[in-house]
């Protein structure tokens, strides 16, 4: 059996050439300060939400405009699973341009083979474990209307937009289905990023994918599996993570959008542009919110996995 998903060698997202100043536009922001909340998180935008009962509980500089790089794929999983009676076991042929783009731009891979028949549901796990562009451009190129690749992809954009219109999504715009960004237009807010979380894990689809930490998919017609590692090293490290998705952009800087659990109170927060700390900032955020101390030792990705 020919193996794939573990070849690539550390790849990052595509360097965007807009700076994050270009998009950084500062709104009036409601949201608690350093204070009252969490303290040393170092991460440029954060936001913590409550999710059952929607409550925010803290931010900082929450309504502030950044880039968000392959957090953006959270919105290109959204749209495709609130696409109206959605087959998640329709086949997708991969086709040689989405590996084209993905060499092209340096981005992350789920290294899908050309040729090889992929169902909705397996791509949405190459999506978010191994921030998948190539399956972003597949689940793009699928989903959206038009007689070329082109004008399908731009139009499955305009759905991403118009789902961030009706979901209340203010201060975000898409102009990529993968947070490949060549004029900087992809930029959201933690606020809007969190409701998106929040509205995103609410479908059992989304939520099964985005709490897997490794997952083997096999092509439906040739004899071949796939292996995929989740990014997401909060995952197996901070007790009841359940998500959600890592970003990595030279502009965006390190982003982190999760999850977590404890009893039935669901957290949803959001890490915008951390060097260096995004999970034990994270880890700080739902510390604080659910009272406890948490001893956290990462999980290891294998040496093979995506960077994200």
């Amino acid at each position: 059996m020919e193996r794939s998903g573990r070849r690539p060698t550390r790849r990052w997202a595509a360097a965007v050439v807009a700076s994050t100043a270009a998009v950084a536009v500062v709104l009036p922001v409601t949201t608690a300060g350093a204070a009252s909340g969490p303290s040393g998180i170092g991460a440029k935008g954060a936001f913590l939400l409550d999710s059952g009962p929607n409550r925010s509980l803290w931010g900082k500089d929450a309504d502030t405009k950044r880039q968000m790089a392959s957090t953006t794929k959270i919105m290109t999983a959204v749209t495709v699973l609130d696409t109206p009676k959605v087959d998640l076991d329709k086949k997708i042929t991969v086709k040689q341009s989405y590996r084209d783009y993905v060499a092209r731009t340096g981005a992350s891979t789920a290294d899908l083979r050309t040729g090889d028949q992929m169902t909705v549901r397996q791509l949405l796990y190459a999506l978010m474990l191994p921030s998948g562009c190539d399956a972003a451009y597949a689940l793009a190129d699928s989903f959206g209307e038009g007689g070329t690749e082109a004008a399908r992809t731009t139009s499955f954009v305009a759905r991403m937009n118009k789902k961030a219109a009706d979901l209340g999504m203010k201060n975000t715009k898409y102009d990529s289905f993968d947070g490949i960004s060549q004029a900087g237009n992809t930029y959201t807010t933690p606020r809007d990023l969190a409701q998106l979380a929040r509205h995103a894990m609410a479908g059992s689809t989304f939520g099964t994918v985005v709490r897997t930490t490794s997952t083997r998919q096999k092509a439906a017609n040739v004899n071949r599996t796939y292996y995929w590692d989740n990014t997401n090293k909060l995952l197996g490290s901070y007790k009841g993570a359940i998500g959600i998705k890592t970003g990595t952009g030279t502009a965006a800087g390190p982003c982190l959008v999760f999850a977590a659990q404890r009893g039935k109170r669901t957290l949803v927060g959001v890490i915008l542009n951390d060097p260096a700390n995004r999970y034990p900032d994270a880890a700080k955020m739902l510390d604080w919110a659910f009272g406890t101390k948490t001893a956290v030792k990462l999980r290891e990705l294998p040496p093979s996995a995506q960077k994200d």
